[in-house]
């Protein structure tokens, strides 16, 4: 058991360390490629535009078939693939055409992964210590694309994690899970989680709008260099690694609480963001943001598996998550452009303070 446990935390941290590294330096990227800031959101925004489609579908398709590894397996292949071929982007279009294909892959394997860790671990407080490499995965991630400090090798380093991801899950067990389509469909899940899923939605449009202009607030309004970047996103990584691990058993609040807490806590941090003066100013906010990212994803996921379909129901509350990818970085373009940055992180705070609101009217 403990040799699975590893290769699912081995395999979860080369999944997220291959999408991290791309992610946080996509808005420099994609400026480097176009000079509309608005093209930008909607190059980041193609990415979780694929991942909803993908996730909802594949998730949907696990359950009926009860089969997780084939999916997760196709995953890293696709994702090595796609991430890889960003490296010969050279233009707006073929950085849209890889963004597409990477989001469709990627999508395919998340809520596969989440549902093989929930079933296959006896003692289900091993699944946050799991999920935890999640974010350690987004830290290392992170940390080579600063240590790199160059957007066209990150895409190779991206490939050849996703390959080394391949390896462990080559390792793990392949068995046929319960079939669980028959307990409900993906309207159903929707319909009776509401209440998760809007404050999910809104929490997460204020925070993607505010990461789609961050690296460029942080590298044009002050300064900060690629490696300062880093540092400031390792703060959220590194906090959100360390309140995950003790989730698997000290902390042991309700679930659905732990959801609403990291809801209400992401309001503080853009309002400190507003308020920023210089760059290092962001490494507590983003500290806090990790610790807002452990609760409501770790209470909401775990809280979902308990009393629903596993892969239906992770892959809406991650398409959930996509969704907002795709509006957050929209809005966020439009409202940059008309009204400047500072306004963003201002729209951010009202519509976390909405999602706040939803969340408390979510029942045990």
């Amino acid at each position: 058991m403990q040799q699975l446990n590893n290769l699912l935390r081995g395999a979860t941290f080369f999944q997220h360390a291959g999408v991290s590294i791309v992610y946080v330096f996509m808005p420099i990227l994609a400026q480097s490629l176009t000079s509309n800031i608005f093209e930008v959101g909607l190059t980041i925004a193609s990415f979780f535009l694929a991942q909803i489609l993908s996730g909802l579908y594949f998730g949907r398709i696990s359950d009926a078939r009860g089969v997780r590894l084939t999916f997760i397996r196709i995953g890293f292949i696709g994702c090595a693939a796609m991430f890889g071929l960003h490296y010969i982007a050279d233009n707006s279009f073929y950085l849209l055409l890889v963004r597409l294909g990477a989001g469709v892959t990627s999508g395919m394997m998340v809520p596969a992964m989440l549902a093989y860790t929930y079933e296959s671990g006896k003692d289900k407080s091993k699944v946050a210590s799991v999920i935890s490499f999640h974010a350690l995965g987004w830290l290392a991630g992170i940390v080579a694309a600063g240590v790199a400090n160059n957007e066209k090798t990150i895409f190779l380093i991206s490939a050849s994690l996703f390959l080394a991801g391949l390896v462990f899950s080559a390792r793990m067990p392949n068995y046929t899970m319960a079939k669980e389509v028959e307990s409900g469909t993906t309207k159903k899940v929707i319909a009776k989680n509401k209440y998760l899923f809007l404050s999910l939605l809104l929490r997460h449009i204020g925070a993607t709008s505010v990461w789609t202009i961050l690296p460029l607030v942080l590298t044009q309004a002050f300064g900060a260099k690629l490696y300062e970047v880093s540092i400031v996103y390792v703060a959220n990584t590194a906090s959100a690694f360390v309140l995950m691990n003790l989730m698997g058993g000290k902390i042991t609040t309700h679930n659905i609480t732990k959801f609403k807490i990291g809801i209400g806590l992401t309001v503080l941090v853009f309002a400190g963001m507003a308020v920023m003066s210089d760059w290092w100013m962001a490494i507590p906010c983003m500290a806090l943001v990790g610790v807002t990212w452990a609760f409501l994803y770790i209470g909401g996921s775990i809280h979902l598996m308990e009393n629903n379909p596993k892969s239906t129901s992770t892959g809406v509350f991650n398409s959930t998550i996509s969704i907002a990818n795709v509006i957050g970085p929209v809005v966020a373009g439009s409202i940059a452009f008309w009204y400047g940055h500072v306004m963003v992180m201002y729209f951010a705070v009202v519509v976390c303070s909405v999602a706040f609101l939803v969340s408390l009217k979510i029942k045990k």
